[in-house]
């Protein structure tokens, strides 16, 4: 029997990319594998050249309890490294600054589900959770959680991923609408996500397949203040 892990990840701001290059950083509309995976390596204290393997296993689905909406911020940087490696100092060279797009997600809320049949292993994310080793954030680390991203009843013993996510209470007193959106790694899935970690020590992603649909909110209680 398969057990599951939920995580609360909501807050202001929240950026989940997955295919962003150069001077244009995106975000998906929900979590991506990449980052919950990091972000479970950050609780646990894993240097970015340690194994992910038993992480990246791991099945994961979300439910999106506010959708949020995106939103987009202009960066600018002075006294880059260019393709040949070298600088271009301001303001010998002030047309060397470059301009970056950042997109965010504005006030969303997610509860994530991740899947596994090793308990043990969800107990110690369980517990890494509740006082992580290094700080948690939502996709970059300008953007911390707006509530604890641990539950106290995250550990949800002997239950299928699917089952958590359509029953548990709703993550934010402001939920979205009517219907919730339910995002589910199943490998028969139409949809696919190019974030699949296999090391963060040289950014290497494969592809994995999810499906989508939409399910009624679940009754009691919401969690207030967030």
């Amino acid at each position: 029997m398969p057990h599951t892990l939920l995580l609360r990840l909501v807050g202001p701001m929240q950026s989940w990319g997955v295919s962003s290059r150069f001077t244009v950083r995106d975000t998906g509309r929900e979590p991506s594998k990449s980052g919950v995976v990091g972000l479970l390596a950050a609780a646990l204290g894993r240097p970015r050249h340690a194994s992910i393997a038993d992480l990246a296993a791991l099945r994961m689905g979300v439910r999106v309890d506010r959708e949020g909406h995106v939103a987009v911020d202009f960066h600018t940087a002075l006294d880059v490294i260019k393709a040949d490696g070298k600088r271009a100092p301001f303001p010998k060279h002030p047309k060397h600054t470059v301009v970056s797009r950042r997109y965010y997600l504005a006030d969303a809320a997610f509860l994530v589900g991740l899947e596994s049949e090793d308990l043990s292993l969800l107990r110690q994310l369980h517990q890494a959770l509740r006082a992580p080793v290094w700080p948690l954030y939502l996709g970059r680390k300008a953007f911390v959680p707006g509530c604890p991203v641990w539950l106290p009843d995250g550990l949800q013993e002997n239950i299928p991923l699917e089952k958590a996510l359509q029953t548990y209470p709703l993550v934010t007193s402001r939920p979205g609408g009517p219907r919730l959106r339910l995002v589910l790694e199943d490998p028969r899935g139409s949809i696919v996500r190019p974030d699949q970690p296999l090391s963060f020590a040289d950014r290497r992603f494969a592809s994995r397949r999810v499906t989508m649909t939409y399910i009624t909110p679940p009754s009691g209680d919401s969690q207030e203040g967030c």
